[in-house]
């Protein structure tokens, strides 16, 4: 199985912290928030090959952790990909991304995909567990417990087998608290049908639009994440992460 890490964005909500210094790799609890995320997936075995990708700005920035990273909890061969954009106006988009990756590494693999700023309490492993167990794509979901909360992302309503049955992009009446984040399986079969998502012009961006495209046209199983997770999309939520991370470790 291969883990394909999205880090090609700009972050320029976080300005002046990211002008300099690609999301990912800021640090929480004294390390860079990308090898908290490796941690949290590293007791998945099956996973062999780590492929971040990211851009043109930040490639070197990326390339100089893999080359320098704490091997000692994930010890698995880590690529860097460009995907050779330079700012918000060129940029492929996650799902872009996500289709280059697959393309020019050549991968022909079960695959999981997570965003690359966001962040969990909590071991991974069960997550790997039923990616392995079933050949459907699987999509992490977390409760935010409030209906306000959970219409600013994708709302998940699913069935008692925990099958998608409906997912909605940012509604204006949520059916449920329940929300996809950017933690998704797809299966070694499922793959050509990413390219084909790209090739019928829809849109590249906000991964979650791939999931909302592939439900009506198979099984999409849901995998509640567990403990606390964090989209490190504002200094509060990065100040937040940091403080609970670094109380972790007394």
């Amino acid at each position: 199985m291969k883990l394909i890490v999205l880090a090609a964005g700009y972050a320029t909500r976080l300005y002046p912290l990211t002008i300099d210094k690609p999301k990912p790799l800021l640090p929480i609890a004294g390390k860079p928030m990308i090898d908290h995320i490796l941690k949290s997936l590293a007791s998945i075995s099956s996973i062999d090959h780590v492929y971040l990708v990211t851009n043109e700005k930040f490639s070197v920035h990326f390339e100089e952790w893999s080359m320098n990273r704490d091997r000692s909890e994930f010890d698995v061969p880590v690529d860097v990909v460009n995907d050779h954009s330079t700012d918000d106006s060129n940029k492929l988009g996650a799902i872009g991304d996500l289709s280059l990756v697959i393309k020019s590494q050549k991968i022909d693999d079960d695959v999981i995909v997570v965003a690359g700023d966001n962040l969990f309490s909590d071991d991974l492993a069960d997550y790997g567990r039923v990616c392995e167990e079933v050949n459907t794509p699987v999509l992490g979901v977390y409760d935010v417990e409030s209906l306000k909360e959970s219409a600013k992302y994708g709302v998940v309503v699913t069935s008692p087998e925990r099958n998608i049955v409906t997912f909605e992009e940012k509604p204006a009446e949520p059916k449920s608290t329940l929300i996809g984040i950017a933690l998704y399986h797809y299966p070694r079969n499922v793959l050509p049908l990413i390219e084909q998502y790209i090739a019928d012009g829809n849109n590249p961006d906000q991964p979650g639009r791939l999931i909302q495209w592939l439900y009506p046209q198979m099984p999409v199983r849901t995998w509640s994440v567990p403990g606390a997770w964090y989209d490190i999309g504002s200094k509060e939520t990065l100040e937040e992460a940091d403080r609970i991370f670094t109380e972790k470790l007394v």
